[in-house]
């Protein structure tokens, strides 16, 4: 797929990540806090590294939506808040029980697992509590803003991904590509479709811009899912920052178990192009995403 090559993505991760940064830091409460070991647990998990890429995904939607990056920084953080939660949960002894998250000790090895129960709790309130503070727009309210990421974050999507997911843990076998495709729109596809629909509404987006991004939501997010379950079977747990191997080690079903490497790599390529073209309404605004997704599926880690 032809990339272009007039973007410098890297100068724009780097702009775009110091902005989400700063709010993140802003918006979290300060470690000398009472009670300070939760803050400490929760800033431990949100600074410990990451590539940003759903906060950053919505200011680039904000932008090709012609909107303020500054007014979306705040739903750029919420959502940061909640896919932090997701992970702090995720790698509870309870769930998968991961060791390592983003290259650092997980947050129930450092503080304990009640901590690190709470803390994810508190960023899941603190990212509603972010969300609320947005004006709104003439097409978007700010109730609809905390409904679509309160709908994400719910049964239905997020948490309940993480449900199916561990029901399916153990026997691959019971596990069909129908199954999976729900899994992995549920765990990761939905909250990066939420982060680009965020975007759009704080820019105010039409209804044919916001299904623009929720296409390139569901596909881009389809994929990334895709090639991480292709880096857990190939790369090491120092290149990935977490446990390599971990999805094989506790019999999960993934694309490359169910479909083959080969036929994994060629979907996730296929849903890139999918997502390609739905940015074409954005005209040259859409360049970030488009390169962006382009990253997405070449990258390593």
């Amino acid at each position: 797929m032809p990339k272009s090559p007039a973007f410098d993505l890297s100068a724009y991760l780097a702009t775009r990540t110091k902005l989400v940064e700063q709010a993140l830091n802003n918006a979290l409460p300060t470690t000398r806090t009472q009670p300070s070991v939760l803050h400490e647990a929760m800033r431990h998990s949100v600074f410990a590294g990451g590539k940003r890429l759903r906060p950053i995904i919505t200011l680039a939607a904000t932008e090709a939506c012609e909107g303020d990056t500054k007014a979306a920084l705040p739903l750029a953080a919420a959502v940061e808040c909640v896919h932090t939660f997701s992970l702090i949960h995720d790698d509870l002894p309870c769930m998968d029980d991961d060791d390592m998250r983003r290259g650092v000790p997980t947050c129930h090895v450092v503080y304990g697992e009640a901590n690190a129960l709470l803390a994810g709790d508190a960023l899941v309130a603190l990212a509603f509590e972010l969300v609320a503070t947005h004006p709104g727009t003439s097409n978007h309210t700010t109730a609809s803003m905390v409904s679509e990421l309160a709908h994400t974050s719910g049964s239905r999507w997020l948490i309940g991904g993480q449900v199916l997911d561990l029901q399916a843990e153990g026997d691959p076998s019971k596990v069909n590509a129908v199954m999976l495709k729900k899994i992995h729109m549920s765990k990761t596809a939905a909250l990066l479709t939420c982060s680009l629909r965020l975007g759009g509404m704080s820019a105010n987006a039409s209804p044919r811009e916001l299904d623009a991004l929720t296409e390139f939501g569901h596909a881009t997010g389809l994929a990334f899912q895709i090639i991480d379950d292709i880096l857990d079977a190939t790369q090491s747990s120092e290149k990935l920052g977490k446990t390599a191997g971990k999805d094989a080690a506790s019999g999960k079903a993934t694309y490359p178990a169910i479909h083959g490497m080969e036929k994994s790599r060629k979907e996730a390529i296929r849903l890139t192009r999918r997502a390609l073209d739905s940015l074409v309404i954005f005209k040259e605004k859409r360049a970030p995403l488009e390169a962006i997704a382009h990253y997405l599926l070449d990258r390593e880690f």
